[in-house]
């Protein structure tokens, strides 16, 4: 072989060797990470409300498994008791099975925990949406005086001493150090992993499978969509409209919406929750106020504040009067709200504490 021919072969090779490959994403190259995919039913995506999905923190294997640690990881308090598993239970559809959760030395809170579930469609967090992402509302539980009480440094400096937790965040996020950012962008990458679409009602409505619910079921659920009116608010497939509304409960001391704006028009108004798995969320209301679904179902039939001057407009079919509700019809809503229960959702160990 000629030697302008050799020459033009090694400067070819070299160049090659020097080449990035496109084909592989340069954020695994820095970070080891692998990008993971949730399985979503198309019904689900098939929504005007697009997903949360920041892009400065993008769903990974390895960050949804240093989240679920961190989720429930007790050294998050300042006497290590308690992890934000304590107050969101799996078994309970992450939520506390008591009317208000307690902080670690025993003080009460006043608002109901409130479930963690599907969480990808939600645009704002807590009953009054004082937080506008995950990672934000994941920053409060730690400070807050009812809840974890420690300080962010504390947190962070415990960390830094536990084992696994250096290497696990210098994989994720590319580089060493463990902050409070670091802490609950993971918490947030697992908590949108917890979704929930396998409920009876899935496999009835969308899956075509006649046999998945009772004739109680079926006839609440046309109930529900129909004369009842409680699809007003809480839309399928999520059973919840992203919105804040004042639904006539009796005022309490807290205020809802308007502690957070200043405005009148907003007492009363709270973030509407969802149905699904609604019968192992009690108790009920952002006061806890309601022990069982029979007591909420009987709220809407009968107690309704129409006089309240901030009911929402939503509520038009009881200002006028069209909500009757016989005994039977009661118990039929009541047993379509529990085929929404999600067995697998409550259940599945990638959800569980894998300490």
């Amino acid at each position: 072989m000629r030697a302008p021919a050799l020459l033009v072969i090694l400067c070819l090779l070299l160049l090659s060797a020097c080449r990035k490959d496109p084909a592989l994403p340069i954020e695994e190259v820095q970070t080891g990470t692998t990008p993971l995919a949730l399985e979503i039913p198309l019904w689900a995506l098939n929504q005007p409300l697009p997903l949360n999905l920041p892009a400065d923190n993008p769903l990974t294997v390895e960050g949804v498994a240093l989240g679920r640690k961190l989720f429930y990881e007790k050294a998050l308090s300042d006497n290590y008791s308690m992890s934000c598993g304590s107050c969101h239970q799996q078994q309970f559809a992450f939520t506390d099975p008591r009317r208000f959760s307690l902080g670690t030395d025993g003080s009460e809170g006043r608002r109901n925990s409130m479930s963690v579930q599907n969480m990808l469609w939600d645009h704002f967090f807590f009953r009054d949406g004082r937080a506008g992402s995950l990672e934000q509302q994941a920053l409060g539980p730690v400070v807050n005086h009812v809840e974890l009480r420690n300080t962010w440094p504390v947190v962070e400096a415990r960390l830094r001493r536990l084992p696994d937790y250096p290497q696990l965040f210098a994989r994720v996020f590319g580089s060493p150090g463990i902050d409070s950012i670091r802490v609950v962008k993971a918490i947030a990458q697992f908590e949108r992993t917890l979704l929930s679409f396998d409920s009876p009602f899935d496999r009835y409505f969308y899956q075509g499978d006649a046999n998945a619910m009772t004739d109680a079921e079926v006839r609440g659920m046309d109930l529900f969509f129909g004369e009842a009116q409680c699809d007003l608010c809480h839309l399928a497939p999520f059973f919840q409209d992203h919105d804040f509304r004042n639904i006539g409960l009796a005022p309490g001391p807290d205020q809802g919406l308007a502690e957070l704006t200043g405005q009148t028009q907003d007492r009363g108004r709270f973030k509407v929750t969802s149905l699904r798995n609604i019968a192992l969320t009690a108790p009920y209301m952002h006061d806890g106020r309601f022990a069982t679904l029979e007591e909420v179902i009987d709220f809407y039939a009968d107690s309704v504040n129409v006089n309240d001057p901030n009911l929402d407009n939503h509520m038009w079919p009881w200002t006028g009067g069209q909500i009757d509700l016989s005994a039977e019809e009661r118990a039929d809503l009541k047993a379509f709200m529990e085929a929404l229960t999600d067995q697998r959702f409550v259940t599945d160990p990638a959800f569980s504490d894998p300490n």
